[in-house]
């Protein structure tokens, strides 16, 4: 028996080493499998080409584009926020002065109460019937009569005034809720465009010397040579209103010369920096039109142009959102505010997608 068994113990035991072998190598096998497969992506990871200068560049332009789309949504929303705030500081103000009068109305009604219950809370009428004097009767009489109808006039007058400051109130706190909401959407596009802005800078620093110096001297977006370019054009300036359609747009166009140089910053209208929108509007400022804030709020704000009617003073819009605007100065050149670290510039008119021309004065 003994010996039956032993054999029976042996096999067990082999096979048992076997499965471990068997395990082991198919743990190594799926091992090297698997960094086979991890050493072929990492093989193709490094294969992928980087991002080209010119690839690179068109990113960094989208960024600050689509930063610029933001500023004018910012902008547009500041607008209306400060009308809002405006509008409840009326309201507010207003609902003061009714509280007053509310609360004199209640103090006379106050006083005629008092009155009534030092009187042993009779009324008038009655009180004059009991008089020991009956020659005066008829004269109290009518006197209390007209006493009676002011106390009821005092009593509408304060329920008016009552529901008068409550509308008020009511109207205050919606406009404070909407006050509130701008701020919140504020604060949201803010974090947008600084973010973007960021970005862009970030890939911008990413690039070569060379090809940052090279991104820096396009036409628009600033740079050593245009700035010196923007310095000499001020001997340009048309004086007189000769080459303007009228005195206004002269002067506006004076406005722009002046402010070449001048840094661009996000939600700026002047007089020491400016975002797109903000040079239009403080330039037209100064020859005493008022011009609405935004990009897409300002080609509403005058006569319509074709392309041939382009005179200095003009207004230029660009690209399908109605995102930036350039104020024309002739000879297909504009000056615009380009973007967060390019300065008040002048440009050709066609670097970018025109899409609309207006006349605001």
């Amino acid at each position: 028996m003994a010996a039956h068994r032993k054999p029976k113990q042996r096999s067990l035991i082999g096979s048992t080493a076997r499965r471990a072998r068997s395990a082991r190598t198919a743990a190594v096998t799926l091992a090297l499998a698997g960094a086979a497969g991890t050493t072929a992506l990492e093989g193709a990871a490094q294969a992928e080409p980087a991002p080209t200068a010119a690839q690179l560049t068109s990113r960094i332009d989208r960024l600050y584009h689509d930063a610029e789309a933001t500023t004018e949504a910012y902008n547009g929303v500041k607008e209306k926020s400060e009308r809002t705030k405006r509008s409840l500081d009326a309201l507010r103000d207003e609902a003061a002065r009714r509280t007053e009068r509310l609360n004199a109305a209640r103090d006379a009604l106050g006083a005629l109460a008092t009155a009534q219950y030092r009187t042993g809370g009779l009324d008038p009428a009655l009180q004059v019937a009991l008089t020991s004097d009956p020659d005066r009767y008829l004269e109290r009489a009518a006197l209390a009569g007209r006493a009676g109808d002011r106390q009821a006039v005092t009593v509408r007058g304060a329920q008016r005034q009552a529901a008068e400051v409550a509308r008020l109130r009511g109207s205050a706190d919606r406009r404070f809720a909407e006050l509130t909401a701008a701020r919140a959407e504020l604060k949201k596009h803010k974090a947008t465009i600084q973010g973007k802005i960021a970005d862009a800078e970030t890939l911008l620093a990413s690039l070569t010397a060379a090809d940052r110096a090279a991104y820096a001297a396009r036409d628009g977006h600033g740079g050593t040579d245009g700035d010196r370019a923007d310095r000499g054009a001020r001997a340009d300036l048309p004086r007189g209103g000769t080459r303007a359609p009228n005195a206004r747009a002269a002067q506006a166009v004076a406005f722009a010369y002046g402010a070449l140089g001048k840094p661009y910053v996000w939600g700026a209208t002047g007089p020491s920096s400016f975002d797109c929108s903000g040079l239009t509007q403080a330039a037209w400022r100064s020859a005493g039109v008022a011009l609405p804030r935004t990009t897409y709020t300002q080609i509403n704000a005058g006569q319509r142009l074709s392309r041939s009617q382009l005179a200095p003073g003009d207004l230029l819009f660009f690209y399908s959102g109605i995102t930036h605007v350039g104020l024309y100065i002739g000879d297909g050149r504009m000056i615009h505010a380009p973007r967060p670290g390019a300065p008040v510039r002048i440009a050709p008119i066609d670097e970018m997608p025109l899409t609309g021309m207006t006349r605001p004065a």
